[in-house]
């Protein structure tokens, strides 16, 4: 297991923000450095422990999605080793946990698709008997698979804010008005790359989803990001199908009417929930139980999904 990364410290290119969980380099104006670290955030809150090895499993399993789903979206890789791109003294820093990809403008939008019932879906579908407005058949069970997958988008917040459930409408309005001067003679505008996104979103995860049945694991919903290059042509960006940006949960111990147990950071969340915390930074630290168990959680979903062995 390798020495967790909380925050990569790169100087030979340009830092130009860090998020929840990545770093993000300039390596020209055509590329980006992505570095995966260690964090953890939970409620919104970046945690002060770092997970071992948790950006080398995201990467490996992003990498995964990304090639097998390549034929569904185009997305944002160079095929460019990170290791070339910084100097000598950094390629420990990036080894197994970077990615080299196109500078692309993102859609100001969290492109969510869900498949069952579960977290604040549940919480809306029991007030309103809908989840994003969208109307469900009555009776449902906590956890229970829905006809059919369902999109619903969010706005994107800054590090520290909470994402915000918003109507496909409000996502096209969103991405017409940040997506002007991007799509500037391209023919194309913010509303159909709205739409095209939820369609690409809706068949990236119906795929995923049939595959990871086949290796024993249910995913119950899942967050996609997209970008769009010069032409107009979207693009699946930031992570796909991954313990941080979806719901995991073993097959052998699904049933409706609980929350069931999952490989995601919802562990971490059970244990917040029983302190006396208002999930606002900073965040409390974690025992080292719960880190070694987290840490074990990541690894295995991505063993089972792949069905490789992180080395």
């Amino acid at each position: 297991m390798a020495t967790p990364l909380f925050e990569s410290s790169i100087k030979s290119l340009q830092l130009l923000g860090r998020g929840k969980v990545r770093d993000i380099y300039a390596v020209d104006a055509d590329k980006l450095l992505i570095v995966t670290s260690d964090r953890l955030s939970a409620f919104d809150v970046i945690l002060p422990d770092p997970i071992p090895d948790k950006g080398r499993v995201l990467t490996a399993m992003a990498n995964f999605w990304f090639s097998r789903l390549g034929h569904i979206v185009p997305n944002q890789l160079t095929g460019i080793d990170p290791e070339s791109v910084v100097a000598a003294g950094e390629r420990e820093q990036v080894r197994g946990r970077a990615l080299v990809v196109k500078r692309l403008k993102p859609l100001p939008i969290e492109a969510v698709v869900r498949g069952y019932v579960i977290g604040s879906g549940w919480k809306d579908y029991q007030d309103t008997g809908a989840i994003c407005g969208i109307k469900l058949p009555a009776g449902l069970k906590q956890a229970a698979k829905l006809p059919a997958p369902i999109f619903t988008p969010a706005s994107k917040a800054d590090v520290g804010d909470h994402d915000e459930n918003i109507s496909f409408e409000q996502a096209q309005t969103r991405c017409a008005a940040a997506l002007v001067d991007e799509l500037a003679g391209t023919g194309k505008n913010g509303a159909q790359l709205a739409s095209q996104a939820r369609d690409a979103a809706i068949a990236l995860y119906t795929e995923a989803s049939n595959y990871a049945a086949g290796r024993g694991i249910i995913i119950a919903d899942t967050k996609f990001e997209f970008g769009v290059d010069a032409a107009g042509t979207l693009h699946l960006i930031d992570e796909a199908l991954t313990p941080d940006s979806s719901r995991f949960w073993p097959a052998d111990s699904y049933r409706e009417g609980i929350s069931p147990p999952s490989y995601d950071k919802q562990y971490v969340r059970d244990y917040l929930e029983t302190l006396t915390w208002n999930k606002k930074a900073p965040g409390p630290s974690l025992p080292a139980e719960v880190i070694a168990r987290t840490a074990a959680k990541y690894r295995e979903a991505y063993e089972r999904l792949t069905g490789q062995t992180l080395s």
